[in-house]
């Protein structure tokens, strides 16, 4: 997997011996928080029986997440901004694991709420600074292979969250799912703390150049097609679960492998997405939601049938899968001069595209049925990459966009 380069500021006293155990760490704590923030999706029905309310309002778990990361993404390396970014992702990690035990000790939806929130701060936060961190732990060349390490958590979690939770619900029950994501998170906070070197703060962030990144227009697009994917893919995949218990009817067995089709289909979906940045980002970046959407389409209108409803799951996965590596490489290369920044504003658009898709995902479940909310959150996605193809490209020869900047 190829990542944009990106501008490093070296480590004082150490510029010639990278810390690849700390890009280690960094790879275990994406692994911890992406598995938290996916478990929701394959836990749906038990949390919601278990902590009485609606699957609609039990799906507010991933909103809540969301929208606590929005806040959070942009404003966190501006807050923390004369910290040494190492304490600042040791706090980070140790807020996922709190959260994920009082998910596990509560029986108070609210309770859980709050939680959530914990672990959307940490998510945001995290994000917003790994590329930045990696970037100062080893040389400019291999900048790119730390990036790849760190986002092979994200494909891990992709693969192993959602049905490894879904069979662990079944068997042991849903807090343990949840437990185990927090003992994953205690194990990567002691390789962060044994592991990353000193990392103090470097030119300090600032609103003003939040408002400077904003106003440019690859980013600005970039942004939009960022609402537009993740809004209308969570819309209907904070749902799946339901979807797959009342439309074809699959056992708990069946949806744990058809789970893990989608997980298996998304760690190809990113290796291709990967390969296809460098050749052509604005065909990478658009054939993800456009592939998504039909997918997803697809399965509302004829997902009855358990071979059609796995075969699209597996696509819709494929699809997904490309969509972190395009758009984060997007923003990387829109704003390659204020990572920290664009990082900030690309979290923070991506947890408030997911709250809208939850929102919207789950007041469509409760008053038009499960169909309603993937068909729809299909057709939001595929918008995205109409937009990527009719307004504009990255010039593969020039590293700039057709639009302008």
């Amino acid at each position: 997997m190829t990542q944009p380069a990106i501008p490093r500021d070296v480590v004082p006293g150490s510029p010639n011996h990278p810390a690849w155990l700390g890009v280690g760490s960094l790879a275990l704590g994406t692994l911890a928080l992406v598995t938290s923030e996916f478990l929701p999706a394959s836990l749906l029905s038990r949390m919601g029986q278990d902590l009485d309310v609606s699957q609609g309002l039990a799906g507010q778990t991933v909103t809540a997440t969301a929208l606590m990361g929005a806040i959070v993404a942009p404003t966190i390396s501006i807050v923390t901004r004369r910290l040494d970014r190492r304490f600042v992702i040791w706090g980070l990690t140790t807020l996922l694991v709190v959260s994920n035990g009082l998910v596990c000790a509560t029986t108070n939806f609210w309770v859980t709420l709050l939680a959530r929130l914990l672990l959307g701060i940490a998510l945001a936060g995290f994000w917003s600074m790994a590329a930045a961190t990696a970037s100062r732990l080893v040389p400019p060349q291999t900048v790119a292979k730390a990036m790849s390490l760190i986002l092979a958590g994200v494909s891990v979690a992709t693969v192993c969250a959602t049905p490894a939770g879904a069979f662990i619900g079944e068997i042991l029950g849903w807090r343990v799912a949840f437990a185990l994501a927090g003992i994953l998170g205690t194990v990567a906070l002691i390789a962060q703390m044994a592991w990353l070197p000193k990392l103090p703060a470097t030119a300090p962030a600032s609103v003003s150049t939040l408002i400077h990144v904003s106003r440019r227009s690859r980013v600005r697009l970039g942004l939009i097609a960022v609402v537009f994917t993740a809004a209308g893919h969570f819309a209907g995949f904070t749902f799946v679960r339901p979807f797959l218990e009342q439309v074809p009817h699959m056992s708990a067995w069946l949806l744990s492998v058809s789970l893990l089709a989608f997980g298996l289909a998304g760690l190809a979906g990113n290796l291709v997405g990967g390969f296809g940045v460098d050749r052509s980002l604005r065909l990478t970046v658009a054939a993800a939601p456009l592939i998504l959407g039909i997918a997803t389409i697809s399965l509302a209108f004829f997902g009855s049938g358990l071979l059609v409803s796995i075969a699209m799951v597996t696509i819709w996965g494929f699809a997904f899968g490309g969509v972190p590596i395009g758009l984060q490489t997007w923003m990387a290369r829109a704003a390659p001069d204020h990572l920290e920044s664009v990082g900030g504003l690309f979290i923070a658009t991506f947890q408030i595209a997911i709250a809208i898709g939850s929102i919207a995902g789950g007041l469509l479940t409760d008053r038009v049925g499960v169909q309603g909310a993937v068909a729809v959150g299909g057709a939001v996605a595929l918008t995205a990459g109409v937009l990527i193809l009719s307004l504009g490209g990255y010039d593969e020869d020039q590293g700039e966009m057709n639009a302008g900047s």
